[in-house]
Formats: structure tokens, C-alpha cells, sequence
């Protein structure tokens, strides 16, 4: 498993700078190794589509507590605060969204459910470019107004779903992500590498400049990449976490243990089993094509557009976190196959084949 991805990260044209896998079983860590490099670009020269090297002495080794810009694995934390919400009755996952975002035409007028924001299937398209309006209430405004563009129940990933998630937690709680996220999940299960940023010292990401990017920001390190969670300031429903593999194995562990981690309890086995059931809430649930052979079983995660993923799998009690700064120094066409490699491995693995 370790090899296959020390092998992409130390090839001739790496797939990333660096990485972190951890993975286990139950309560045991079984495979915890960094490889790569943290920080090994200054910048990336467009004339030759490579990145600008560093001096050895400048880089910065990866290590397993380096911290990462998550990027959508943010959502796995959306979702549970929501489901939280759910377990205490103050959020209905089939009423419309008009009940708690009144303000919000655009969905409003089509009568979108808290369901489906979670599975996808508002029929809202992917994105906005929020980052392209001049202030934060123009941004608002326009997600606001935001339109479904497809039938609901019609599946379209969207990082809006996560958005409006965000402002419905926000209106029934009176109280922003950030703390609802560290109050209720981050601080209870002990996992303190993992907050929104800015993050000091963590993994580096972009040259984000055009135009192979949105916005020109030049190279990102600590601070949230999407261009959406910039512009809202680095605190989204979709994006702006940072944690390590650690922390994320711990995550991956109480959810496997029905919720719970120690002493501390986030969420009831029935609202994990609702949450990781087919199609999912929040989750993507036995997608082969990130997953490989851990997919079939019920195994539940996702990816980030970073380098990020995670995969759960209840029927063999087994997690799967791999963090990548894959974007390092810019972003290319999304590539599946380090990750699926890694899950065929563990599979293996564990059924001892």
C-alpha cells in the first residue's frame, strides 16, 4: 500500500509533492509513513508546465503531523454537524430549506429539502464564482438568488449544497461552522491538528495564478485553496478544514464504532447507520472509483481536490486515510488511481489475499 504511493510521489512527473497514509483496523493503526515533501516548489514556471525546485536546504520534509487543506473532505464534517442537528430535532432532513432559509429565493421557490442538499440532488449546479464579486454580502447575495438548474432529484455534485448546509447550521444554532464543527466534534474526540485555517506549517498547495486557476493568489500555504472558501473568508461548508492523518484516522474510527471514541460520543449508532446507508448522506457510498476494492460493502468517504481522501468500510471494520498535497505547485486533471491502488491493497489485505 505504502509503496505504491511512495512510488507516484517519487517519480519522474510525481503525481504529488507529498503524502501521509494511515490505515487500520478497528482500534490498531497499522500503517502510519510520510513520504515526499511538505513544501518542495517556489513556484510553477508555465513556459516548461514544471515546477520550480527548491534548494534541498528550503524544502520541507512531510511528516505524519503535517497538517492539510482538506478541501472537500470539509464536507464530511458539514454533514455531521447537520446530522447532529438532526439527532437533537432541531433540523427535519425532509423539510424544504425555505423553513430555515426563507431569504434563500433561488431554492426556496422549488421546495429543496435538507435531504437533498445532503445526497446531491437539489438539482443545484456545481458552483458559483462567488470569488469573482467585489464584497462578501455581493457573494451572499448571489448564492442567495442561486437557482436549481435541473430537476431536484436529478444527481449533481455541488458544492453549494454544502453552503446553504452551512446556513442552515448557522440559523437554527445562532452560531458560526467553526465552532459548532470544534465544539461538538473536533474538541469531544480529541482531534486538535484539526480546525479551519489559517494553518501554520501545513502541507503547501498552489501557485494559484490563471489561468489554469480562478483567482491569482500565487503559492498557497496554510490558507484555504478553493477560490469559494477564500472569498468567504476560509470558513465553508464545502472546503477550509485542515487536519493531519491522525486526526482523520480518529475521525474514521469513531464513526466505525457506531459514533462514539473513548468517552466521547458525537453523534448514535442509528444516526451513523442513517448518515453511511446507501445513497449516502454527506457520503459517497461504494464508489469503485476512488475506493478500488474496499468499495461493495457499504464503504463510505470522499475525496478532496487537493490530494485528500478518506474511505470507512463498516463490514470489515477497516479505514483508509490518504492525504496528498497533489495540486503542489498547480492543480492538474483529477487522477484516481494512486487512491484506488492504495484501497485495492488494504482490501487485500484484510481478507489476507
Amino acid at each position: 500500500m505504502v509503496r505504491g504511493v511512495r512510488d507516484a510521489v517519487e517519480g519522474e512527473r510525481p503525481w504529488a509533492a507529498g503524502a501521509v497514509v494511515v490505515a487500520g483496523r478497528g482500534p490498531v493503526i497499522a500503517v502510519e509513513e510520510a513520504m515526499g515533501w511538505a513544501v518542495r516548489y517556489s513556484a510553477h514556471d508555465a513556459e516548461t508546465d514544471r515546477g520550480v525546485e527548491l534548494p534541498p536546504e528550503a524544502r520541507v520534509p512531510m511528516t505524519t503531523d503535517t497538517r492539510f487543506d482538506l478541501a472537500s473532505l470539509t464536507k464530511l464534517f458539514t454533514t455531521v454537524a447537520v446530522v447532529q442537528q438532526l439527532e437533537r430535532g432541531t433540523v427535519d432532513i425532509d423539510t424544504p430549506v425555505e423553513a430555515y432559509l426563507p431569504d434563500f429565493r433561488g431554492v426556496a421557490a422549488r421546495g429543496i429539502t435538507v435531504r437533498r442538499l445532503l445526497t446531491h440532488t437539489s438539482g443545484l449546479r456545481p458552483e458559483l464564482p462567488l470569488y469573482d464579486h467585489p464584497s462578501y454580502a455581493a457573494r451572499i447575495a448571489l448564492l442567495r438568488a442561486e437557482a436549481p438548474v435541473t430537476a431536484p432529484g436529478t444527481h449533481c455534485y455541488s458544492d453549494l449544497n454544502m453552503l446553504l448546509l452551512q446556513f442552515v447550521l448557522e440559523r437554527v444554532t445562532g452560531r458560526p461552522l467553526d465552532e459548532l464543527v470544534e465544539d461538538r466534534i473536533t474538541r469531544p474526540l480529541g482531534m486538535t491538528a484539526t480546525g479551519f485555517g489559517p494553518s501554520r506549517d501545513a502541507a503547501a498547495t498552489e501557485d494559484q495564478r490563471r489561468p489554469w486557476a480562478k483567482v491569482d493568489r500565487g503559492m498557497l500555504r496554510g490558507v484555504v485553496h478553493d477560490e469559494n472558501a477564500w472569498a468567504l473568508g476560509g470558513v465553508a461548508g464545502h472546503a477550509g478544514l485542515f487536519s493531519t492523518g491522525r486526526d482523520l484516522a480518529v475521525f474514521c474510527r469513531t464513526l466505525l464504532a457506531g459514533g462514539s471514541y473513548g468517552p466521547a460520543r458525537i453523534l448514535g449508532p442509528d444516526l451513523v447507520d442513517l448518515m453511511l446507508a446507501p445513497p449516502g448522506l454527506g457520503f459517497a457510498v461504494d464508489r469503485p472509483w476512488f475506493m478500488g476494492e474496499l468499495a461493495g460493502g457499504g464503504a463510505a468517504g470522499h475525496t478532496g481536490f487537493t490530494g485528500t481522501s478518506l474511505v470507512l468500510d463498516p463490514s470489515t471494520d477497516t479505514f483508509l486515510v490518504l492525504l496528498a498535497n497533489a495540486v503542489h505547485p498547480r492543480r492538474r486533471d483529477p487522477d484516481n488511481r494512486v487512491r484506488v491502488a492504495a484501497a485495492d491493497r488494504l482490501a487485500r489485505a484484510v481478507r489476507g489475499t
